[in-house]
């Protein structure tokens, strides 16, 4: 039986009910009559509610603005009955229309457990970006519709792109068990109607980018490219595989001391830091020949 949960919203008049799963992505609709809901046979059934002034859909839910000649005490549990049987019944929430269908790209994403309990790793089948990029918050986000649209989420806390995952750190209130589906039927949505991961015109702003051209390997000393290219080619490939990135900050060569930075799943997690920093250290040494070196692992 298709189960849907009833939440209030700080409008009184208004009440959602919100689905398991997502019914529309990159739209809102709203409906203020019957005559208005030519592509969604839900909200055309809603109507026929006596109570029912204006109904819309976002998201994974479906809000309803009620007249005052009711409470919503009073009807809230029948509106819910109606629209579950409407669904189990097979009864179309919205219908596509031939643009929107033709613009969908299958796409397959599944989720992928990491060392960090609070951080769970998004694999697409395709390449999402070409460069890596973490954001701390939405207002960080610009870069990304994507991740804006995930911090739009309230469990959502960081959010981490690289090649074809988006790794996602959690609120510690929420569980993974509990909104695992959610967030993989969110991303895949959001691929599949042709949403943009990364703008390209934005991300060339930021530091990620710059790193990753060639034009700043060239100005690093001649140290600092070989421990890059030690970077690249024997750490990176473990981190990212669990969901995380590491990056070159700057050597010092009075102190011997090399600064990386941990983004991802890798970044705020104990265990990780001080495995990487000894790890790192310790091939540094043995494959440049130095013991005084010492490594500094920031998160980002």
């Amino acid at each position: 039986m298709f189960k849907i949960n009833i939440r209030e919203t700080q409008n009184p008049a208004i009440i959602k009910f919100e689905f398991p799963d997502f019914i529309s992505y990159g739209s809102n609709f709203e409906f203020k009559n019957i005559d208005e809901t030519s592509n969604s046979p839900l909200a055309k059934q809603l109507f026929y509610l006596p109570f029912v002034k204006t109904v819309y859909i976002s998201g994974n839910f479906v809000a309803v603005e009620r007249f005052s000649i009711v409470e919503w005490a009073d009807v809230q549990d029948e509106v819910k009955q109606q629209i579950e049987d409407f669904v189990t019944n097979g009864g179309k929430v919205l219908i596509e229309t031939e643009s929107e269908t033709t613009k969908k790209i299958p796409v397959t994403v599944y989720g992928e457990t990491t060392p960090n309990p609070a951080v769970l790793k998004f694999v697409a089948n395709k390449m999402l970006t070409k460069t890596a990029v973490e954001f701390k918050n939405i207002d960080e986000a610009k870069p990304s519709p994507l991740a804006i649209e995930l911090f739009k989420l309230p469990y959502i806390k960081e959010v981490f792109i690289d090649e074809n995952y988006v790794s996602l750190t959690k609120f510690d209130s929420y569980s993974w068990d509990e909104i695992t589906i959610e967030v993989r039927t969110f991303i895949k949505q959001f691929i599949e109607n042709g949403g943009t991961v990364i703008s390209e015109s934005l991300i060339s702003q930021t530091k990620e980018h710059v790193q990753q051209q060639e034009e700043y390997f060239e100005n690093l000393d001649v140290t600092s490219q070989q421990i890059v290219n030690i970077l690249e080619e024997y750490v990176k490939p473990a981190v990212q595989s669990d969901g995380g990135n590491i990056t070159f900050e700057n050597y010092d060569d009075v102190t011997k001391r090399v600064t990386v930075t941990l983004k991802g799943a890798c970044s705020g997690c104990p265990s990780s830091t001080f495995t990487l920093k000894n790890g790192i250290e310790n091939m540094l040494r043995q494959m440049l020949h130095n013991n005084d070196i010492i490594v500094e692992a920031l998160n980002g």
